[in-house]
């Protein structure tokens, strides 16, 4: 007798039995090939694209992994990855605390260098490892990072090097404040998810002791994120969302930015489908619209 499929979603929607029964096919069928080709291969078949034609891989590999949590499929061994090593370069790293200017006109023009070469991936990683208090992960499906630099005035004795990192990423499925602010219901959510972005990221390293850069990066961000989306991902974003933690962070460079707060979250992650997080304590939803009448075009059904 043939086992039924647990309720499995990619990406918002819901998989009929025939798509679980085809993965799990697959996953035996290819059982020699690596997670990253296990997912671009079902993606090809099942026709998970991003607007701009790319593959869902990274969206494909997590739900292939809560697949063989659960018990439906079998994956392949992790495979070994390359030896991490740091090949970043002195100029780019953080300016010394001696050397920090306190004054924020003297760091401009604020630039975001956005995050392409393995020496910048690097340097990304280990200051968000080293200084923000969510370390270094993975990020669910299309993300962009970021390194934020100051800009040396002619009669500087050094460069004021990285300031900060910023990452966004795809938004959270479900959330109740944010759904209700937009006023989706589930089926025009699962159309337009994709053109809501998340701020996972924001860090101002701690020897950066300068009035009114996150807010001044914030709004630098924003204008910088939507054209650089919409080149990568062939998909211009509406609106943008973060979390912030209240037990850490009182959320005030986000309001100084003119973010929207809408409520708080449930305190479930993502990856919580079995409510086993109880521990888990809510986070600030916060909201910023990207272009006019975002609430109308996010709900708007075609």
């Amino acid at each position: 007798m043939t086992k039924k499929a647990p309720d499995y979603h990619f990406c918002g929607q819901a998989l009929s039995a025939a798509e679980c029964q085809l993965i799990q096919g697959l996953t035996r069928q290819y059982g020699r090939l690596s997670r990253h080709v296990l997912a671009q291969t079902i993606c090809e078949l099942l026709g998970w694209q991003r607007p701009n034609g790319n593959l869902k891989a990274a969206e494909c590999r997590i739900l292939l992994e809560q697949m063989q949590d659960e018990g439906w499929i079998h994956l392949p061994a992790l495979r070994a990855g390359r030896p991490r090593g740091r090949r970043t370069s002195t100029s780019a790293m953080p300016v010394p605390l001696s050397e920090m200017p306190t004054a924020l006109a003297a760091l401009q023009p604020i630039q975001l260098q956005r995050v392409e070469t393995p020496a910048q991936r690097q340097l990304w990683r280990d200051l968000i490892a080293q200084h923000h208090y969510l370390g270094h992960k993975v990020p669910f499906g299309a993300h962009l990072r970021y390194l934020i630099q100051g800009t040396p005035h002619p009669d500087a004795l050094h460069s004021p090097g990285v300031l900060g990192c910023l990452q966004f990423s795809s938004p959270a499925w479900r959330m109740r404040a944010r759904d209700a602010w937009i006023g989706w219901d589930d089926a025009t959510r699962a159309k337009r998810l994709q053109q809501v972005i998340c701020n996972s990221r924001f860090l101002i390293l701690p020897q950066v002791q300068v009035k009114n850069l996150a807010s001044h990066v914030l709004a630098l961000a924003l204008r910088t994120v939507t054209r650089d989306w919409e080149a990568v991902y062939g998909l211009r974003p509406y609106l943008v969302e973060t979390l912030v933690d209240p037990v850490r962070f009182t959320g005030h460079c986000y309001r100084a930015a003119n973010w929207i707060d809408v409520g708080l979250t449930t305190g479930r992650g993502r990856q919580d489908r079995q409510h086993a997080l109880h521990d888990a304590h809510p986070k600030r939803i916060f909201l910023y619209p990207l272009t006019p009448n975002a609430q109308q075009k996010l709900r708007q059904s075609t």
